[in-house]
């Protein structure tokens, strides 16, 4: 074999670059290919009816004979929602850390996957061997326990992912991030670091886990009744603290919100919540107890309109209701995009009569990030010839790029990719940017995988903003001459017995085309709906200045 033709190394990102969330990342070497996160990301305001985004991967869908595993950093949904779907049309073995692999299970279960995959647990002390590649990995802080990041030993050199990471000192299970791997990584030489880059933007350190359980004591004492807490169902550590908090104080814990009831059973058995014996009652025994010895954890910390907390507060939850005294702590941060609906959930706890905590008024959260400093000491730690930020949007990977160019990085070594791009190593390290392969979005709308797109999207906005208009006329099939009709059917834009002379004279001008039509013997039914639907945009847009969908519907008799 010549040496041009010889195996390059190909990192391809194909999720959560130039955004937050649907993290997923590909690396490749010749016939062999493995894939590090399967992540899912939530719809923004404007993809109306949208229930979730996954990553595009058709790319590898087309070189699924090259894929020997997917690699999971730990359990977040930005990082294992988009699974089940890979593994409807690819089966191939999944790697995690144990807690990984117990919340991956129930969701494979639930789309009927979990017999037919391969789960596979790693640990910090093991290497796995895959193809041509040698995986170690290294615990890592982050809001979820068994957190890892990894080092991809290839061919041409050893390529470090962080996983999401902050360098937590008094982590709430006492593990802290492994700086002697890092360090003895470093030693080999590290050909590439791909770097969490989430909170680039935030100077100096974020706070550790433990500031949170200080702020979590003092609201405690000061509760006088019931004590609601939302949080990500998936941030272990935090709901660690609420139990050892509320144990303390003397109260019973009620958990309500099907994925924070299945999150603790299963983080509880195993070994990774602690929770005292007797201290769990169910919903329906609350009114057993006093309201100043009830603690309720609960779903619902972004505003979900049918989470736990939100039908608490709109007085729709089967057994609890939000009443005047009772404190309510919502202790996670905004996934953007959700920062609308849960200052209206917050709105409606205090019209209730709920004190309320949340992130930008008390200290009920902090990140899992790690902020400038953080990310500057994990560049130094690896000393990485080429350096490529994931996890963020632009503005988090521009920045990123620039305190590794602080830190002595050669400019022309560091890649701001984007989802699809190509970063190509040869026999001889060096890369360089090659060309794109397909990424993007695919939207989940019901049952329906990606067979929503961009023209549905427009067609909901277009619905949501301007409304629609329906003609409705009957015509006859020889002549085009109109037999019934045409009646105008609106929604979302005018009101009849308002607008009666703007639909009057919509009418006479549908009237009139279709006069024109068959007075030239027209009666292709597409060429008058086009007529009709071009007519009648042009008339509204110069009345009202509107454009509502416009649906003739034509019948031939």
């Amino acid at each position: 074999m010549a040496k041009n033709d010889k195996p390059r190394l190909r990192l391809i990102p194909l999720g959560g670059l130039g955004e937050v969330g649907k993290n997923m990342f590909v690396v490749e070497y010749g016939d062999d290919m493995l894939v590090v996160d399967a992540g899912l990301m939530f719809p923004e305001d404007e993809m109306l009816g949208i229930d979730l985004v996954l990553p595009d991967f058709s790319y590898i869908r087309r070189n699924s004979d090259k894929l020997k595993g997917i690699i999971l950093t730990h359990g977040h949904e930005d990082h294992t929602g988009a699974l089940p779907y890979l593994l409807k049309e690819i089966n191939v073995p999944v790697y995690g850390t144990r807690l990984t692999l117990g919340l991956v299970k129930v969701k494979l279960d639930e789309y009927h996957l979990l017999e037919a995959t391969e789960l596979i647990e790693i640990h910090p002390n093991n290497s796995v061997k895959l193809g041509c590649f040698k995986l170690e990995f290294f615990r890592v802080s982050h809001s979820i326990p068994d957190g890892v990041g990894v080092a991809i030993h290839t061919p041409i050199g050893l390529i470090v992912h962080s996983g999401d990471f902050k360098l937590d000192q008094t982590p709430i299970d006492g593990h802290v991030i492994e700086f002697d791997k890092l360090s003895a990584l470093r030693e080999l030489g590290v050909l590439a670091l791909l770097s969490d880059s989430t909170n680039a933007e935030m100077p100096g350190y974020t706070p550790s886990e433990r500031i949170v359980g200080d702020t979590l004591q003092k609201i405690f004492e000061r509760a006088q009744a019931r004590i609601v807490v939302a949080s990500f169902a998936s941030h272990i550590h935090r709901l660690q603290q609420v139990i050892d908090t509320a144990h303390k104080f003397g109260r019973k814990l009620s958990i309500t919100g099907r994925t924070m009831v299945s999150n603790v059973e299963i983080a509880s058995e195993l070994g990774y919540l602690k929770i005292p014996k007797k201290m769990v009652i169910h919903p329906a025994e609350m009114k057993r107890f006093s309201p100043k010895q009830i603690c309720v954890l609960s779903t619902g910390s972004q505003g979900e309109p049918l989470s736990a907390l939100a039908r608490m507060a709109n007085h729709e939850h089967k057994w609890i209701d939000i009443e005047e005294g009772d404190t309510v702590i919502i202790s996670a941060s905004a996934v953007p995009g959700n920062e609308k609906s849960i200052f209206q959930t917050i709105d409606r706890l205090f019209k209730c009569g709920a004190d309320v905590y949340y992130e930008s008024v008390s200290g009920v959260h902090v990140s899992g990030h790690g902020a400038q400093e953080e990310l500057k000491l994990m560049i130094n730690l690896v000393k990485p010839k080429y350096f490529i930020p994931v996890h963020g949007e632009y503005r988090h990977l521009k920045h990123h790029a620039e305190l590794a160019s602080e830190l002595g990085v050669s400019k022309g070594n560091i890649f701001i990719a984007g989802n699809g791009d190509v970063i190509e190593f040869d026999d001889d390290s060096n890369a360089r940017m090659k060309e794109r392969v397909t990424a993007g979005a695919v939207l989940v709308d019901g049952l329906g995988v990606g067979d929503i797109g961009d023209v549905v999207l427009r067609d909901r906005q277009q619905l949501a903003s301007d409304g629609i208009l329906i003609v409705v006329v009957t015509i006859d099939r020889q002549n085009g001459q109109i037999i019934a009709g045409p009646d105008l059917v609106t929604r979302g834009f005018v009101y009849v017995r308002e607008s009666g002379e703007l639909l009057d004279e919509a009418r006479d001008r549908v009237i009139k085309t279709l006069e024109r039509t068959a007075a030239d013997a027209i009666t292709d039914w597409s060429i008058l709906k086009a007529d009709v639907r071009r007519t009648l945009s042009s008339f509204i847009y110069d009345k009202i200045k509107r454009r509502p969908m416009i649906m003739p519907i034509i019948v031939e008799v």
